[in-house]
């Protein structure tokens, strides 16, 4: 088993590479922000927060949909996806970018009647409902949480070959217990809005991925890139693997990209009011 770390550092973030901005812009498809938005009620008027912007892009469709005389702030841990965000889409009236430590109480930033949390809590396992709490703290009474993440994420795929589909779940628990990534996070919104109170909770199951056939590039981007940041930082792992880590990554490339393949990944989200 890989040994843990001395210590991660508190600004560590699994997916840092120099091309992340250009990958979270490249994933980020409009048409499926703007469908979960309308299922959240999100609406014109409304002040939100945008919790985890990353670049910027997400904030920006949201933006569009509260006007007219909507505001929204977007609030990264990363100062280069912060600077992003503002050199691309800063300019609007009624955004607002700021770099924040996720897990920090957001008391310095008002209150909201929205809060958007999406693609975040999968990156902290331990800290999950401690940065929820948080943003539920942030929200006047009656306004809305909306928690969106993935479950059994990057786990679901037909027909891998034996090895791989050994090793995948060894990757995903390593990851858990070393790095505080949780492939689960999305069966677990509901619970952290059960235990925090709110009411008119509601749950809506879909798909995120659901690739066959050729992969578009994007796909094959994203999903590429993926393993390739994850897997090195695992490496002791693949001593076991048939032909080590770089077997293991051919492996992946050849399988992701073979049109007989079905890869899919669920996606949970979860909307709530505050009493």
């Amino acid at each position: 088993m890989q040994e843990m770390p001395l210590a991660i550092p508190r600004d560590f973030y699994l997916m840092e590479h120099e091309e992340e901005t250009y990958r979270l812009e490249s994933k980020t498809r409009p048409e499926d922000i703007r469908r979960q938005a309308r299922w959240c009620g999100i609406k014109p008027g409304q002040r939100l927060l945008d919790l985890g912007c990353g670049p910027g892009k997400t904030t920006a469709i949201l933006h569009d949909l509260i006007q007219p005389g909507g505001s929204i702030v977007g609030l990264d841990a990363s100062p280069e996806r912060i600077a992003h965000a503002q050199r691309c889409y800063g300019s609007r009236a009624g955004i607002e970018f700021a770099v924040h430590d996720l897990r920090e109480p957001l008391s310095r930033f008002g209150t909201f009647d929205g809060a958007w949390v999406r693609f975040v809590l999968e990156y902290f396992r331990r800290e999950s409902l401690e940065i929820v709490r948080n943003v539920a703290a942030s929200l006047h009474s009656g306004g809305r949480l909306y928690l969106i993440d993935l479950d059994h994420n990057a786990l679901n795929h037909y027909e891998l070959p034996a090895p791989m589909a050994k090793i995948l779940p060894e990757i995903s628990r390593c990851l858990e217990e070393i790095y505080d990534f949780d492939a689960y996070a999305g069966r677990k919104l509901y619970a952290h809005l059960f235990d925090l109170g709110f009411a008119d909770i509601a749950v809506h199951v879909t798909a995120h991925h659901v690739i066959y056939g050729e992969s578009l590039e994007v796909d094959s981007y994203n999903w590429m890139k993926k393993i390739e940041v994850t897997a090195p930082r695992l490496t002791d792992l693949f001593s076991t693997y048939p032909g080590g880590y770089d077997r293991f990554m051919a492996d992946f490339k050849e399988f992701f990209h073979n049109p007989r393949r079905f890869t899919y990944t669920p996606l949970i989200l979860c909307k709530g009011r505050k009493p």
